[in-house]
């Protein structure tokens, strides 16, 4: 829905009422949410971008919200490369605790090409954000990113039952 708002309040609504309307909905949630360390730098990003647009009265600040995410995502799944288990042995450990060294290995390897997935997509959100119009940054942003990532999301899945059924996992 995000990049929709923007997209939709692009020459409508100043950029400071747009930055001030995400401020509003953060304030509104933040009490409420239980919320992870870097969940928490999201946060503070999401606040300084529109905080950015709210003093400089311009749309650039929020459309690089995407690339936060983007960016935070990687932070994240890559430090969980760095300092194990991966992001994605987490995840699998949650539906089996006691998961053998071959799927470790395999999540590992999942939890990387999140990675390049989310370096891709930054870049993209990056580019549309600077360069294309809000039309088509709207539409990277809020369609074809999600689709995307489900296509990633059903790759994988369909590929994990061929792994499981050939390392008997």
């Amino acid at each position: 829905m995000y990049p929709l708002v923007i997209w939709f309040g692009h020459g409508q609504v100043e950029p400071r009422w747009l930055a001030g309307l995400l401020l509003l909905a953060i304030a509104t949630r933040l009490p409420f949410l239980k919320i992870s360390k870097v969940a928490r730098w999201s946060v503070a990003g999401a606040i300084a971008l529109a905080a950015i647009a709210v003093w400089a009265n311009v749309l650039l600040p929020l459309k690089l919200y995407p690339v936060l995410v983007s960016c935070v995502m990687l932070a994240a799944f890559g430090y969980s490369l760095m300092a194990p288990p991966s992001m994605i042995e987490r995840l699998a450990r949650l539906r089996d605790p006691h998961l053998p060294a071959v799927a470790i290995a395999y999540t590992r390897r999942v939890t990387q090409i999140w990675c390049v997935f989310f370096v891709i997509n930054g870049s993209i959100a990056l580019g549309t954000a600077l360069w294309a119009t809000e039309a088509i940054w709207s539409l990277y942003t809020g369609v074809i990113a999600y689709v995307l990532m489900g296509i990633l999301f059903v790759g994988e899945f369909l590929f994990r039952i061929r792994f499981k059924r050939l390392h008997h996992v």
